[in-house]
């Protein structure tokens, strides 16, 4: 498979996946216990979040799921349309080894191992380390640059 699909592939399916997660968050979908919905507003995302920062004063484990989800959401969209790509890449894969960490913390290492997300985190660091993002906004910002 050429890396230009994979790295559009994954981009794609796990920006889609952070903006919707994110947005869930905020009660996008519906409300808690409504179909296809994870969360359906803050408090509950928050109870987990909080359940994940038991080490933290509930002041930052407050902060820590704001920045949380607004890195998500935001993310999300840079991933699909292909914008600060890099950025983006990496900064996911922080939140999501923060996140893999805090579950394991939590809930012992089989959580963030069932979930993939130690997968997921690792799959950011080899899309940060893709040299050109084929079908995105930085390569046709590239493109758009002057020859030297």
């Amino acid at each position: 498979m050429k890396s230009n699909f994979a790295q559009l592939y994954f981009r794609v399916a796990i920006g889609v996946a952070f903006f919707i997660l994110g947005l869930d968050r905020l009660g996008a979908w519906g409300p808690y216990g409504s179909k296809n919905v994870d969360w359906g507003d803050w408090q509950h995302f928050y109870t987990y979040a909080r359940s994940l920062m038991f080490f933290l004063p509930d002041s930052l484990a407050f902060a820590g799921a704001v920045i949380a989800t607004g890195c998500e959401i935001l993310f999300g969209i840079l991933l699909v349309v292909g914008l600060f790509t890099r950025v983006a890449a990496i900064g996911s894969a922080i939140l999501t080894f923060s996140f893999a960490v805090c579950m394991a913390l939590a809930n012992g290492i089989m959580s963030p191992i069932n979930y993939s997300v130690f997968a997921v985190s690792a799959g950011f660091c080899l899309l940060a380390s893709v040299s050109n993002y084929k079908w995105s906004i930085d390569e046709w910002l590239a493109s758009r640059k002057p020859k030297k």
